[in-house]
């Protein structure tokens, strides 16, 4: 029996795995560990492909296997983390109004938290058959992506950084994130890549820049710097395009 070629379909199950406990965590306002479990679930996501082509074992199931735990991992959690979010908000409105049931809208607003999970799906299948996409991005990363929405509930209830906490707090300003988010994904932005085949400075000096500058971000701003760090990656990708164009 080859151990190796089930190596990564293993790994891309862990992901999965991990998806459904970031989801337990979710609803049972376990914020940070659903942070962590997604981590975790991108980091063997990560990790399936690496063994897949170091083995020599890639194939059509481990490409299927990889989109449908994503779909978890990086589609319906940050959905249901942002439909999580929109109910808190909404629901601590109501309270502070003296209102908190009667209303014929009954918490429809949080379920426009799940564009964010229709839009991973559109990306994950439009990926498969995009040959573009090899060694850099069209688009925003659902990973990416889910790091981003994952950490805002955290900088709220952290509050280390309160004119932002009460910023992201803000119902409308979350409803305008989801359509933002589905629309990144599937944009037709090219971002450059992060893969340093070689160590040569000038070639990768971005790549080394940017890396450098959001392990520095980690480290003073913690999750706060999550968002600061994708938001940057994709501007900084959007500014690097518009010089290499002239």
């Amino acid at each position: 029996m080859n151990i190796k070629k089930h190596i990564p379909n293993i790994l891309t199950l862990l992901n999965l795995f991990c998806g459904c406990i970031a989801v337990v965590c979710i609803f049972n306002f376990k914020i940070e560990w659903a942070f962590f479990f997604v981590s975790l679930g991108i980091f063997f996501d990560f990790f399936d492909g690496f063994f897949a082509r170091k083995f020599g074992v890639a194939g059509p199931l481990g490409v299927q296997l990889d989109s449908l735990a994503d779909m978890v991992t990086s589609g319906f959690v940050p959905g249901a983390m942002m439909y999580s979010l929109l109910h808190s908000i909404e629901f601590q409105i109501r309270i502070a109004t003296l209102n908190p049931y009667n209303s014929s809208e009954v918490f429809l607003l949080p379920f426009v938290g799940f564009i964010i999970t229709l839009g991973a799906c559109y990306r994950l299948a439009n990926f498969n058959i995009d040959s573009r996409q090899t060694d850099s991005f069209i688009g925003l990363p659902t990973p990416a992506n889910t790091l981003f929405i994952m950490s805002l509930p955290i900088i709220i209830k952290d509050f280390s950084f309160p004119t932002m906490a009460q910023m992201v707090a803000i119902k409308w300003i979350l409803v305008a994130i989801c359509i933002v988010s589905a629309y990144i994904m599937n944009a037709e932005i090219p971002l450059f890549s992060l893969k340093i085949k070689n160590f040569s400075f000038a070639k990768y000096k971005l790549q080394i820049g940017f890396l450098a500058t959001s392990v520095i971000m980690i480290a003073t701003l913690q999750f706060l710097a999550v968002p600061i760090i994708i938001i940057s990656y994709v501007l900084l990708s959007v500014v690097n395009n518009m010089l290499v164009k002239k």
